[in-house]
């Protein structure tokens, strides 16, 4: 592996080396260009603006298919200065920049995938002494009169020292090592502290160090175990929030260019938003799904189903209830400030549901703290996972949503309202038990299954006035549509009377299939609830 043939590159009237870790070219990110490629490079705008600043240091995480490694690539290809990129760039976005020439193929790069040195570290377990042989062997091939060093820092020091020029570092899934193998934890810290946390190595050494990875930098109790690096989160992306996925506009773009169904790539990839871009979709997806000409999950090459189940089967207080209600279609809230930024260090559901928006499986609203299933991809796979669970209490919330949908079509009044009671009684705040709001979480989570048979509009536009839930069939499926109306301290009949008064039926008549009027009463005095159903049309059963 380390003992490749290395070439010189001739450039500028000067000899550069190229090798597997220092200057690894540009080949990478030409091949990326060639393909259907959404330009990024204002990315290396945030970069070049940060150089030989305090602000050099920089993690960015984002989850698996976000682009870390397109984005790596790239960075290796506009610095690496045993390269000419010039043809590269000169068409895309970063070429119209002040800077662009100023800082284009001038610095000696060292690149690491660490996801893909574990074959050669036996399972990271000799990670480190490889890491440092490795690069001061790279560097002292391309530099031969630079006094070596057993200590990695030092040989950087030497080779700024007698060559002028500092280093830029690009780290990809720097966690890798640590999601693998925790315990090489203490040992790989101690190795990034050695190379970022002293100001004599880090100031003389790089001019700017570009890490990704999908967790945030590991914590020392309650500060970062590398304190002088910028991150930015799916939490918070800041400056980086342009570059964590494809905006709406450039999806839009691609699905005009390459006749697909906006609305269709919007509800299967869209739903995460980020205050500062708006509408960011799952990269990786949106191109299969053009590639593919198929709109599907495509999270199972990563065995997204695997870790999910492991996580949202986890025993912590409210955590069940939690799942339950995100596929229902609810947000949930969620405290992320104790994260430990690892995925074995739990204290709670919030720690859980934090470390989900890391991966990618939650969308988060830094205004209102809350999270969210973000679109139809993930919704699947959390059914997918909550169907296969060991949990004894998912499983349970799984199959009585599954009763409660079928008792709702076999129009069996009883059943349903003993239902809907149950979980009035288990889930609610007693605090908050009697209020209009808590009877409407109340109807989502019952049916939280619904997704498997229904779209659900809430405060639909219909007759004169808005349908409170309605539950529309889902393509190909012979099911009624149901229509449901809540009412509070009345009745059930008046609900069902209320639905053909103001004609909501109207607004789903047109789908050509059965429809169901599902009137709901809760009395606030007897803590009851009471159930109509009436069919509108023709019969039919599930």
């Amino acid at each position: 592996m380390f003992d490749k043939q290395y070439k010189q590159l001739h450039k500028n009237g000067g000899d550069f080396f190229m090798g597997t870790y220092l200057n690894p070219g540009n080949s990478g990110f030409s091949d990326i260009v060639r393909d259907t490629y959404v330009d990024k490079t204002g990315l290396i705008s945030c970069i070049n603006q940060a150089i030989d600043t305090p602000q050099k240091l920089i993690c960015v995480s984002r989850p698996r298919r976000f682009g870390k490694s397109f984005a790596a690539k790239m960075l290796c290809a506009y610095y690496d200065k045993s390269c000419d990129s010039g043809d590269l760039f000169k068409e895309l976005e970063i070429s119209a920049s002040p800077d662009h020439e100023k800082h284009l193929n001038k610095y000696d790069v060292i690149y690491l995938d660490m996801a893909d040195l574990k074959p050669f570290t036996e399972d990271y377990n000799r990670l480190i002494p490889t890491l440092e042989d490795v690069i001061n062997d790279e560097v002292c091939k391309a530099y031969p009169d630079v006094h070596r060093t057993d200590i990695l820092p030092d040989t950087l020091v030497n080779t700024v020292e007698h060559t002028g020029s500092k280093f830029v570092m690009i780290i990809d899934e720097w966690d890798a090592p640590i999601r693998e193998n925790p315990g090489i934890l203490k040992e790989y810290l101690s190795f990034l502290r050695s190379l970022f946390k002293s100001s004599r190595t880090t100031d003389r050494t790089f001019a700017a160090v570009y890490m990704t990875g999908i967790l945030p930098i590991k914590k020392d109790g309650s500060q970062s175990a590398l304190s002088d690096f910028q991150e930015y989160t799916m939490l918070s992306p800041a400056q980086f929030s342009d570059y964590v996925g494809f905006t709406e506009k450039e999806v839009g773009e691609l699905c005009e260019k390459y006749k697909t169904d906006f609305q269709q790539m919007k509800s299967w990839y869209d739903g995460y938003y980020l205050r500062d871009t708006g509408e960011v979709y799952n990269p990786n997806s949106v191109m299969q799904a053009i590639r593919r000409k198929r709109f599907s999950s495509y999270w199972v090459g990563t065995t997204a189903i695997e870790s999910l189940m492991r996580y949202i089967s986890l025993d912590y207080m409210g955590l069940s209830k939690t799942v339950a209600e995100l596929i229902g279609g609810s947000s949930v809230d969620v405290d992320p400030l104790g994260f430990s930024n690892d995925l074995v260090t739990f204290k709670d559901k919030d720690d859980v549901l934090t470390l989900l928006i890391h991966l990618g499986y939650l969308a988060f609203d830094s205004e209102e703290k809350t999270a969210r299933i973000p679109n139809e991809e993930i919704r699947r796979e959390f059914e997918k996972a909550v169907r296969v669970s060991d949990h004894e209490e998912t499983v349970r919330r799984v199959a009585e949503s599954d009763r409660l949908i079928e008792d709702t079509v076999h129009m069996d009044e009883e059943a349903v309202a003993r239902s809907i009671q149950k979980i009035h009684l288990e889930e609610t705040s007693p605090l908050f038990y009697n209020s209009e709001q808590a009877l409407r979480g109340v109807i989502k989570l019952a049916y939280f299954a619904y997704r498997d048979y229904y779209l659900r509009f809430e405060e639909l536009p219909a007759g004169a006035g808005f349908a409170d839930i309605v539950y529309f069939p889902k393509k190909g499926l012979a099911i009624p549509a149901l229509l449901i109306e809540l009412k509070w301290n009345k009745s059930a009949r008046g609900a069902i009377d209320l639905i053909k008064d103001k004609q909501y039926p109207d607004a789903i008549r047109d789908y050509g299939g059965d429809v169901l009027l599902v009137g709901i009463n809760y009395d606030k005095e007897k803590k009851t609830h009471e159930c109509r159903i009436e069919r509108l049309d023709s019969e039919c059963t599930i």
